[in-house]
C-alpha cells in the first residue's frame, strides 16, 4: 500500500535516507608507534628501497612538431602554387615575410626574411607609392611525394622578361603544409 499524499500536494515524494559513507583512511596511530614501526620496518630485510622507472623524453619529441600524414593534408599542387606565388613575392619585396612564419621552419623563414630585407633595399618606390617592379607569376607547378607527409615542388616562374626555377620541399607538420627546403634560382 502506497502511502497518501497530505492535502494539497499532487504527488507523494517518498523520504529521503542518508547513511555515512565508509572511508578508506588508515587507522589512527600515535607518533612514538608510527616512529617505532618505520624503524622495525627499515631494519626488516625484505625493506628495499625501490626505483621509479622513468623514461626521459626530450620536450622537442613531445611538444615540437608533429608529423602529419599525407591523408590530413590538403592537395599539394593547388597549395603549393599558392604557396609558392607567396615566397616568390616575398623574395622581390612586394610582401612582408611575416606572412609566412606559419608555413616555414625556422631556417627557411630566415632565408627569406634576410633576401626579401635586401630585396626591399635594393628596390626604390615611384611618386605614387608603388613599386615599379612588374608582378613576378607561377607559370607552372610538378610535384612528386617521395614520402608520406612529403611533396617536393618544382616551379617555374615568369619575372617580368626573365624566366626563373624555384625548388621546394613540402613536410606535413602540425595538420598544414610547411617549407622545409627552398632553393630560387
Amino acid at each position: 500500500m502506497s502511502p497518501v499524499p497530505p492535502p494539497g500536494m499532487s504527488t507523494w515524494l517518498p523520504s529521503v535516507r542518508a547513511t555515512s559513507q565508509p572511508t578508506n583512511r588508515p587507522e589512527v596511530v600515535s607518533l612514538d608507534e608510527a616512529i617505532a614501526r618505520s624503524r622495525a620496518d627499515r631494519q626488516s630485510p625484505r625493506h628495499i628501497q625501490g626505483t621509479l622507472a622513468l623514461e626521459l623524453v626530450p620536450d622537442r619529441i613531445l611538444f615540437g612538431p608533429q608529423p602529419t600524414a599525407r591523408a590530413e593534408l590538403p592537395e599539394p599542387l593547388k597549395w603549393g602554387r599558392r604557396l609558392a606565388q607567396a615566397l616568390a613575392e616575398v623574395l622581390v619585396g612586394l610582401r612582408q615575410p611575416t606572412q609566412l612564419l606559419r608555413w616555414t621552419t625556422p631556417e627557411v623563414y630566415a632565408v627569406i626574411a634576410r633576401r626579401s630585407l635586401v630585396a626591399r633595399s635594393r628596390s626604390g618606390t615611384s611618386a605614387s607609392g608603388q613599386s615599379p617592379r612588374p608582378r613576378i607569376a607561377v607559370r607552372s607547378v610538378r610535384v612528386c611525394e617521395p614520402a608520406d607527409g612529403v611533396a617536393e615542388l618544382a616551379v617555374v616562374l615568369q619575372d617580368g622578361p626573365r624566366v626563373r626555377a624555384m625548388a621546394l620541399r613540402l613536410v606535413g607538420q602540425d595538420g598544414r603544409w610547411r617549407v622545409e627546403a627552398l632553393h630560387v634560382g
